[in-house]
């Protein structure tokens, strides 16, 4: 006769403790003035021997961080981003103190548009004066965005580069239709960190990396694979950098760099900023909920470096990276017990 069992089988269980022969590069960003620089702190980033929040593989060297836009000029920005700074917006100094002061960026970056041939083809020299006006206001390690001109980019970042020798800023980005020799030595020579940047595809990544290599050490070079963000190819930038992290922790030493995303990508996705239907909710709400969307899919890739926008996106981004990487354990019940909370 068949009988129902009274209780479940009990077995002993050991989670799986599975080894990675590759270790993430580590990378400092900023130096401090012990360090040869004048930043109140410098930033660690990599230096990961397991997935993303493999939980059965221990924490994180190093959480991810997040460092937020500033323009070195007025520009068009989306409804919802413009609100929270509207009133700093022809002020690049003024902007990078309220990012960090006010919504808490580990980093700024520093977007240089003026420079671009075809708006103001302002000098390097005003670019060093502008980035010499941000230092002097915040006291984190920056990152130095580009105009997107090749030629023009490589003149203004060996002038800022040579202005702030060993500062260690994130130069943002060195491409392969650049002078990648030029770029490396200027870089090597005063003392910062390439940000080597390639569309969504491994191969690229690898050779730009490896041509890097000649003039750059390894611990001197973050990688950018290209975000796309939630609506017109999320999917492909998670599949792309996911595949890039767990090849390097296989043994791809040209892929075992810090991954860094330009999550404001996001705000270039139509339904982030448009008017839309009332069940679409507010574009005030619906923008940060885009961007966030895309950073937390690329968390879990093993991203390391964010570059964002809107503060609401980086307060819930800086509390999910928190939880994961600290989460308390009597909070585990909670969570294992969500069919059955009441709401």
């Amino acid at each position: 006769m068949k009988t129902k069992p009274a209780k479940l089988v009990e077995a002993d269980f050991a989670p799986p403790a599975p080894t990675y022969p590759t270790k993430i590069v580590e990378v400092k960003l900023g130096a401090t003035k012990n360090e040869g620089g004048t930043r109140g702190k410098s930033i660690v980033i990599g230096g990961e021997t397991v997935p993303a929040f493999y939980g059965f593989g221990g924490p994180a060297p190093h959480p991810p961080v997040i460092a937020l836009d500033v323009f070195d000029m007025k520009v068009s920005l989306p409804r919802a981003v413009k609100m929270h700074v509207k009133e700093v917006l022809e002020d690049p100094a003024a902007w990078a103190k309220l990012a960090v002061e006010k919504f808490e960026a580990d980093l700024v970056t520093i977007h240089l548009v003026s420079t671009d041939p075809l708006i103001k083809d302002t000098s390097p020299k005003e670019a060093v004066k502008t980035i010499e006006q941000v230092a002097q206001a915040v006291k984190v390690p920056l990152i130095i965005g580009g105009c997107g001109d090749p030629k023009k980019d490589m003149d203004v970042f060996e002038a800022i580069a040579e202005a702030f020798a060993g500062e260690r800023f994130l130069i943002s980005s060195i491409t392969r239709d650049m002078d990648v020799e030029r770029c490396g030595r200027f870089i090597k020579r005063f003392g910062h960190v390439a940000l080597s940047f390639t569309p969504m595809n491994m191969n690229l990544a690898r050779d730009l990396n490896r041509r890097l290599y000649e003039f750059l050490p390894r611990e001197d070079i973050v990688m950018d694979l290209t975000t796309a963000a939630l609506g017109y190819g999320l999917d492909y930038a998670f599949s792309n950098m996911e595949r890039a992290r767990l090849a390097a922790l296989a043994g791809d030493l040209e892929l075992a760099h810090p991954m860094s995303s330009g999550t404001t990508n996001a705000w270039a996705a139509r339904e982030a900023w448009m008017e839309m239907a009332p069940e679409w909710e507010p574009r005030e709400l619906r923008g940060p909920l885009w961007e966030l969307t895309t950073a937390l899919a690329l968390l879990l890739t093993g991203v390391d470096l964010f570059m964002m926008m809107h503060p609401a996106a980086v307060k819930a981004l800086k509390d999910v990276i928190e939880q994961m990487a600290h989460g308390q354990p009597d909070e585990v019940d909670k969570i294992a017990n969500w069919v059955c909370a009441k709401i």
